[in-house]
């Protein structure tokens, strides 16, 4: 096994983590970083599979008004076709007009800092990822109201 940063693997997770933030997630998306049985796990929910996968993420985020989501270097392990990765992240989220704090009750942020793991494999189209697991390590400000 091989310890290094392939720029191809840890590109991967930046380029998941400013499409959040930036990008129209669509098929396209998904199909440009996910294998087709790619698996993401949140703290409050997860998805199994590529089909659908670009709508879990746009209905997730529909619950913020913006995101900003600031990710360290990977750390990326390498043997053969698939690679293992791990990161820190700390994302931003503002809350909806409709769902603000009213009266300074709750934070107007929600701010988490977590731990970020995955895996990757090498396709003919490319190195993707089949994995992503997100670790809520802390927490401060008001999450979203429950629906």
């Amino acid at each position: 096994m091989t310890i290094s940063q392939p720029t191809e693997v840890s590109a991967l997770l930046d380029r998941y983590l400013v499409s959040l933030d930036y990008d129209k997630l669509d098929d396209e998306w998904a199909r440009g970083l996910f294998t087709e049985d790619a698996r993401v796990v949140f703290p409050m929910s997860e998805h199994a599979g590529i089909d659908g996968l670009a709508e879990y993420h746009r209905n997730a985020l529909a619950a913020w008004k913006r995101t900003h989501s600031l990710g360290s270097t990977a750390v990326v392990e390498i043997d053969g076709d698939l690679a293992t990765l791990r990161a820190n992240l700390t994302t931003t989220h503002v809350h909806l007009a409709e769902n603000a704090p009213p009266g300074g009750e709750r934070d107007p942020l929600f701010v988490a800092g977590t731990a970020v793991s995955g895996q990757a494999r090498r396709t003919p189209d490319g190195w993707r990822l089949s994995l992503l697991s997100v670790e809520l390590v802390w927490a401060t400000g008001s999450p979203p109201p429950m629906p």
